[in-house]
C-alpha cells in the first residue's frame, strides 16, 4: 500500500461508472448498503458517449429521411439530402457534448460516492485507486467488489495497422467531419451500422469483412441489410481479408486486400469485435492468470459472482461486458440489477449459494432470451436462439419464416421488404427465438422477448390478436403458417 494513501471503507466497491456500474451501485444502495463508484473517464461510460447513443444519433436522421422518401405524398416534398453539420450537432447534444455533469449529479443524488481514478485490486476486497488528481486511495470493501469495466476493441493482425492513426468506433462516433472516403473493416453490428451512417452522411464507403455480413443472424435477414447498404452506395467486399494497410504521404490510407485489389480511403474504421476490459485491474493479485495471449477471462454464476477468487468467502463480481457473456448495454444493465440485488441479499443473509433460475438475483435470460437490434435501415431484430443454435443445444426445434407482407407494411412505405422467423420447441410448443428484418421492426421485438421468457404456449399466443393495420400482423401470418 502507498504510505500516504487515503483510506476508505464501503460495503461495495464498483469499478467502472458506465451504465452497468451505475445500475449495480444503485441497486445495492436501494438494498441499504454503502457503495462507491471508481471511474477513470466519463461517468456514464461507453454507451453514453461513444457507442449506443452517438451511433444511433448518427443513424436516425438517415432512417427518417429514407422513410419519407419511400412514402408517396411525402417523397414528393423531400428535396434535400441530409444536413451533415446538423446531424453532428444533434449527435453532440445526445452525448451532452461529452460532459458528464448530469450523470455525476445522479450519482450524488442516489447516495453513491464517486472517486475518479484508475482502480487496481491489491488483495481480496482491497482496491487501490490512483486518483486523477494525484491522490492515492485505499478502499476496503466489506462485502463485494464489482468489475463493471466494459470492453476494449480487438486489434486484428493486419500488417502495418498498429502504427497508423486509424479510427476505432470511438473516433467514428465522435468524428467532427465526414470523410470523403471511408473504409470499414468488420461486418459485425458496429461496422455495419457505422458504414451506413457515414454513407448517408456523404462518405463513399467500402466495407471489408473477412467473412460474411452479420454472420450471427439468419442469412435471409442479413441479406436484406446488405441490400440496404448497397442501395446507399456502400461497396461490400465480403469474405475478403485485409493483408496490409499503409499510410500515404497525402494522409490517406491504402488497403491491400486478400484478393490482390487495393482500396484507398481518407479514413479507416476498424470494428472487428471487442473483448472484456480486464487488463491492469490487478486480478493476478487475487488468483487469476492471463492465458498464453495475455488475456484474462472470468467465470461467473448467474448472479455475476466470480468463481475461483482468493479469500475466505466469495466477494468478487463481474457484470456487463467485463463478464464476457453478452456485450449489449441492456443485457449488462440486467446483469447489474441481478448482481446488485444478490449482493444486498447475501449481505443480509437472505441468499446462500447460487440463486434460483428466473429469480430477481439471477440473469437467467442470458441463456434463453437475449434481445438485439441492428439499427440499420432496414433494421434487424432478434431474440433467443436461431434454428441452428436451438438444434445444436439439443432442442427438437423447427422454424417458420415468411416475407413481411401485411397491410401494415404496405401502408408503412412503398415497396416494403421484410422477413420474419419464429423458432419453435416442438416438445413444449413454445418459442425459442424470433428474428425480424425490415424497416422499423425493432418495435416488434419486445413482444417476442416476452413470449420467449414467459414460455407462452403457441395455442395461447394465437389469442394475442395483432391490431390492424400494423406490421405486427406478421405474428398472425407466422402462426397461421405454423398451422394454428
Amino acid at each position: 500500500m502507498t504510505p500516504d494513501a487515503v483510506k476508505h471503507e464501503f460495503d461495495v466497491v464498483v469499478i467502472g461508472a458506465g451504465a452497468v456500474g451505475e445500475n449495480v451501485a444503485g441497486r445495492v444502495v436501494q438494498g441499504g448498503l454503502a457503495a462507491v463508484l471508481v471511474e477513470a473517464e466519463l461517468v456514464g461510460g461507453e454507451c453514453s458517449y461513444w457507442a449506443c447513443m452517438p451511433s444511433k444519433a448518427l443513424l436516425r436522421p438517415g432512417t427518417a429521411l429514407h422513410g419519407a422518401q419511400t412514402t408517396p405524398g411525402a417523397k414528393e416534398a423531400v428535396t434535400r439530402t441530409l444536413d451533415a453539420p446538423a446531424v453532428l450537432k444533434r449527435r453532440d447534444y445526445m452525448t451532452s457534448n461529452w460532459q458528464d455533469d448530469s450523470q455525476v449529479q445522479w450519482v450524488k443524488d442516489t447516495g453513491i460516492e464517486l472517486i475518479r481514478g484508475h482502480a487496481r485490486l491489491t488483495a481480496p476486497k482491497i482496491v487501490e485507486v490512483a486518483g486523477l488528481d494525484g491522490t492515492t486511495h485505499r478502499i476496503q470493501a466489506r462485502h463485494a467488489v464489482v468489475l463493471a469495466t466494459g470492453s476494449t476493441p480487438n486489434t486484428p493482425p493486419i500488417e502495418g495497422l498498429k502504427d497508423l492513426p486509424v479510427w476505432g468506433t470511438r473516433e467514428a462516433t465522435s468524428a467532427e467531419e465526414i470523410p470523403g472516403r471511408l473504409a470499414v473493416l468488420g461486418g459485425g453490428v458496429a461496422g455495419t451500422e457505422l458504414a451506413q451512417a457515414f454513407a448517408r452522411l456523404g462518405s463513399a464507403v467500402t466495407l471489408v469483412a473477412r467473412s460474411g455480413l452479420l454472420g450471427n443472424f439468419p442469412v435471409e435477414a442479413a441479406h436484406l441489410v446488405a441490400a440496404g447498404l448497397r442501395a446507399d452506395g456502400v461497396e461490400l467486399r465480403l469474405n475478403t481479408a485485409t493483408d496490409r494497410i499503409t499510410g500515404n504521404e497525402d494522409g490517406t490510407f491504402s488497403l491491400l486486400l486478400g484478393d490482390g485489389t487495393t482500396v484507398t480511403a481518407d479514413k479507416v474504421l476498424v470494428s472487428t469485435g471487442r473483448r472484456p476490459a480486464l487488463a491492469g485491474l490487478g486480478l493476478e493479485s487475487v488468483g487469476f492468470e492471463a492465458d498464453g495471449e495475455g488475456r484474462l477471462a472470468l467465470t461467473t454464476d448467474s448472479s455475476g459472482l466470480v468463481q475461483g477468487t482468493a479469500g475466505d468467502e466469495p466477494w468478487l463480481y463481474a457484470v456487463g461486458d467485463a463478464a464476457g457473456h453478452n456485450l449489449y448495454t441492456h443485457q449488462g444493465k440486467y446483469e447489474a440489477r441481478a448482481a446488485g440485488d444478490a449482493i444486498a441479499a447475501r449481505a443480509k443473509g437472505e441468499l446462500a449459494g447460487s440463486p434460483a433460475a428466473w429469480s430477481r438475483y439471477a440473469h437467467t435470460a442470458n441463456q434463453h432470451a437475449v434481445p438485439s437490434v441492428v439499427f440499420t435501415d432496414p433494421e434487424l431484430a432478434s431474440v433467443g436462439r436461431t434454428l441452428e443454435e436451438a438444434q445444436k443445444d439439443g432442442y427438437n426445434a423447427s422454424s417458420v419464416e415468411l416475407p413481411i407482407q401485411v397491410a401494415g407494411s404496405s401502408l408503412h412505405s412503398e415497396n416494403y421488404e421484410g422477413w420474419a422467423q419464429l423458432v419453435v420447441d416442438e416438445d413444449r410448443k413454445v418459442l425459442l427465438g424470433a428474428t425480424f428484418a425490415g424497416p422499423d421492426v425493432a418495435e416488434l421485438l419486445h413482444a417476442a422477448t416476452i413470449a420467449v421468457v414467459g414460455e407462452v404456449q403457441l395455442e395461447r399466443l394465437w389469442h394475442a390478436v395483432p391490431s390492424y393495420p400494423t406490421i405486427s400482423e406478421v405474428w398472425l401470418r407466422l402462426l397461421e403458417k405454423y398451422g394454428l
